[in-house]
């Protein structure tokens, strides 16, 4: 059974400090955040940790692996290196969605992310059993030659429009249908976190973007007692689709 652990990380007080003293240049300010995740993927990454860069001022993790003292390291790590502060909220369930509401109401009940009174708050629970190769169920999709049908073909942004497309209408029937967290990772690339899910239900997947959006995807899944474990398994699986030709395979 599933038991994905997801932590929500959220910048202090970060919309009033943009613009405290006065408006900070937007470059600046991208590259701060990009550099801000960058650190925190590397960190997490480092512990078999996945981390989403989301809107960049939240990020969402799948922490399976990480327990508390990890979470006070990385705050404590970015608060000696930033200006900007971060509270993270940690929640456990067997649906990636369920975790994650529960890991948000956490931060939102340290306080509001426009506040100046919340620094730093950590709160949540941790997966406290033995941890086994069924907690995180990762899938890993990606377009059918998406090198031939956009890339070498269209312009950048009206690619990126047709991978954008295919990326929506799979978030939110993901979310929708099985409380599923599909994140872009560039390219033409989406990794979700899932419950335990049938071929059934990646083909239906499938489907409903190639009908939706016109965009056809495949997708290899992996499971395992961390993030890393599963998602590599999860790219062999992708391998193996391109090798044989089909849209779904399971490690």
């Amino acid at each position: 059974m599933t038991a994905a652990q997801l932590t929500l990380v959220q910048i202090d007080n970060y919309g009033p400090w943009t613009v405290t003293p006065e408006p900070r240049r937007e470059m600046d300010l991208q590259t701060l955040q990009s550099r801000l995740f960058a650190d925190i993927a590397q960190y997490i990454g480092n512990r078999g940790g996945y981390v989403f860069f989301t809107r960049f001022d939240n990020m969402v993790a799948v922490t399976n692996g990480l327990d508390r003292r990890d979470h006070e390291l990385l705050q404590e790590s970015v608060g000696n290196r930033y200006p900007v502060t971060v509270s993270l909220g940690v929640g456990v369930d067997e649906v990636p969605i369920d975790a994650l509401e529960t890991a948000t109401e956490r931060v939102q009940a340290a306080g509001s992310a426009q506040s100046s009174d919340r620094s730093e708050a950590l709160a949540g629970e941790f997966h406290d059993g033995d941890p086994t190769d069924e907690d995180v169920h990762i899938a890993h999709f990606d377009v059918n030659d998406a090198t031939g049908k956009y890339t070498d073909r269209l312009n950048e942004f009206d690619s990126f429009i047709n991978i954008e497309q295919g990326y929506a209408s799979l978030m939110k029937y993901m979310r929708e249908e099985h409380g599923a967290l599909s994140f872009f990772v560039g390219g033409d690339n989406v990794i979700a976190a899932c419950p335990d899910l049938s071929h059934d239900d990646y083909m239906g997947a499938i489907d409903h973007v190639a009908a939706d959006a016109d965009v056809q995807l495949k997708v290899g899944v992996g499971s395992g007692a961390t993030p890393h474990e599963a998602g590599f398994a999860a790219k062999h699986a992708l391998e193996d689709c391109r090798y044989e030709g089909t849209l779904v395979e399971f490690a």
